[in-house]
Parts: C-alpha cells; sequence; structure tokens
C-alpha cells in the first residue's frame, strides 16, 4: 500500500517546511531501515521501500509500514541513497 495522495499534499518537511518527494530507497538503505524498526513491529516484520525527500533540508524521511517518520533525528542523509520514483 503507497502512501496516500492527499496526505502526501500535505506533508512537509519538518526543518525546513518545505515540499516532499517520494522516493525510493536502495535495497541496502531498505535493509538496515528494516533492521532498526523491527523491535518497534513485534507482530510483523516492518515493510520499508520509500522516503520522503526534502530537497531543500536534503533529507530523506523513511516510510515504515505505511507510516511516514518525521522526525528530523530519524531522518537520513539524501544523497546517494534514493532513486526518484516517476
Amino acid at each position: 500500500m503507497a502512501i496516500d495522495a492527499e496526505l502526501l499534499a500535505i506533508l512537509v518537511c519538518p526543518k525546513t517546511k518545505g515540499p516532499l518527494e517520494l522516493v525510493d530507497l536502495d535495497s541496502e538503505t531498505r535493509r538496515a531501515l528494516v533492521e532498526k524498526y523491527r523491535e518497534k513491529f513485534r507482530d510483523e516484520e516492518p515493510v520499508v521501500t520509500q522516503g520522503l525527500y526534502s530537497k531543500s533540508a536534503d533529507l530523506i524521511y523513511p516510510i515504515v509500514s505505511d507510516i511516514p517518520v518525521m522526525l528530523i533525528d530519524e531522518a537520513l542523509p539524501g544523497p546517494g541513497r534514493v532513486t526518484s520514483e516517476k
């Protein structure tokens, strides 16, 4: 299940209040995030395939099991981590 288009339209970067772009995460990043969030999803395997990219902050906010993690401290660095979904 993908992130809802209406939700994506109203979400903004918590750091810059700028727009966000839906991006695919590379496989290494996906695996690392699944391991990181596994403990919080005790009854199921977390699903991580995409994130929300803030060009102005150059940060990616991961989407874990359809839940955007919109915390600056949990954001990933932008360069080299994504391929734009078009």
